[in-house]
């Protein structure tokens, strides 16, 4: 599972996609249209696809997105126009709505089964590390494929990528049987209807005992979308062309630090992390220099263990058997945040920078981080210390 997690979070070897667009003519604005298309895709279809997922097999799901992950850089890479990027986002948001609140589902009723589901973090948390890591590799050889084959070599090496993250799904253990705490609630794999499920992962969603998690694990996910333009940042500040790979590889590999110490942060400084990160992202995009992405980076990394934590504080508060379901509401807002994004940056790319617009989301972040530490004190007791938690 571990493995699994590694590929389908692979960002391929094409990690500056962005130049792909910029090379093809496309404004920053164009740009932003075409990521916005990416996230409504996902919000017209994550909850839809949550439901499938807790009433197939889960691992059905997980391969098909994979394969249509495949499909989205075999279109950008053979037709680099807007139109055939537009479509290639549409694969994607798909590819990304069937696979978001499945996997996460997957893999705690496999924990789950096992007894061991106070391991979530510890398991999701080297999946993203592990993927993170490969996310450096590729983004270092993206360089020097660049230089030698140009931006198109990077497209069909990423098609590749795609492909085995493909072959590996196919190889993903059957579903376990699938995880709650309602005694009056079967244990098969068929727990109802699609509208069954659909009804009741949303009353859950809504439920107070979840619905501030819910909220978290959607938003701290939401501000890394402006990682989209970091290719553009980097080429703002100064940055070549072969140096752009580079910079983005730091904020990745910072990611990775972030993800691999996830499991050592307590919820109750979730918080403060997020004020420290906002605030350094801001003073190195402010900066408008190549060293400003030190900060970035490390800034970035501290984000990426913020979204494993809050992410486990929801799959630990979900009881009943649309756990897909839930994840995905929480993934659905996460979406309509990140559209949010695009659109501010699309419309305010006419009058600042990049640098300048990144700079001020930051500093959202770093106010969010206030209210979550208000949310979460010291005393908070997370749900596996309440009696009666599996």
């Amino acid at each position: 599972m571990v493995a699994y997690a590694a590929l389908r979070e692979l960002i391929p070897v094409f990690p500056v996609y962005a130049l792909l667009f910029s090379d093809a003519g496309l404004s920053t604005g164009q740009v932003s249209s075409l990521f916005v298309i990416w996230s409504a895709t996902h919000v017209l279809l994550e909850v839809p696809s949550g439901a499938w997922a807790d009433t197939v097999p889960r691992r059905r799901l997980l391969v098909l997105g994979a394969a249509l992950y495949t499909g989205c850089f075999a279109l950008w890479t053979a037709v680099p126009t807007y139109a055939a990027f537009a479509g290639g986002f549409v694969l994607w948001g798909l590819s990304g709505s069937l696979v978001s609140g499945t996997y996460e589902a997957y893999v705690y009723d496999h924990l789950h089964a096992r007894a061991a589901t106070a391991s979530y973090r510890r398991v999701i948390a080297a999946g993203e590390t592990s993927a993170l890591v490969l996310n450096l590799v590729a983004t270092a050889a993206a360089a020097p494929i660049v230089a030698v084959w140009g931006l198109v070599g990077a497209g069909w090496a990423s098609v590749l990528v795609c492909a085995g993250a493909t072959a590996l799904a196919v190889t993903l253990p059957a579903d376990a049987p699938r995880s709650h705490v309602d005694p009056e609630q079967d244990d098969d794999h068929t727990p109802g209807g699609y509208l069954a499920m659909l009804r009741a992962g949303l009353a859950e969603s809504l439920h107070p005992r979840v619905a501030r998690a819910v909220l978290l694990a959607a938003l701290v996910p939401a501000f890394l979308a402006f990682d989209e333009y970091f290719g553009l940042l980097a080429v703002d500040a100064g940055a070549s062309l072969a140096a752009v790979p580079l910079l983005v590889a730091l904020t990745v590999a910072a990611q990775a630090l972030g993800a691999a110490l996830a499991p050592r942060l307590p919820m109750h400084r979730l918080g403060p992390v997020l004020v420290v990160a906002g605030l350094l992202v801001a003073a190195g995009a402010a900066a408008a220099r190549p060293v400003g992405f030190v900060a970035v980076a490390i800034g970035y990394g501290a984000l990426q263990a913020a979204i494993v934590v809050a992410e486990t504080d929801l799959q630990h508060r979900i009881e009943g058997r649309a756990r897909a379901t839930v994840t995905s509401v929480s993934g659905l807002l996460s979406e309509v945040g990140a559209i949010g994004l695009y659109a501010f940056v699309a419309l305010g790319s006419a009058a600042a920078s990049t640098a300048t617009l990144i700079a001020i989301l930051s500093i959202v972040v770093a106010v969010g981080g206030l209210v979550a530490a208000r949310a979460y004190p010291a005393t908070w007791r997370k749900p596996t210390d309440s009696p009666g938690r599996s």
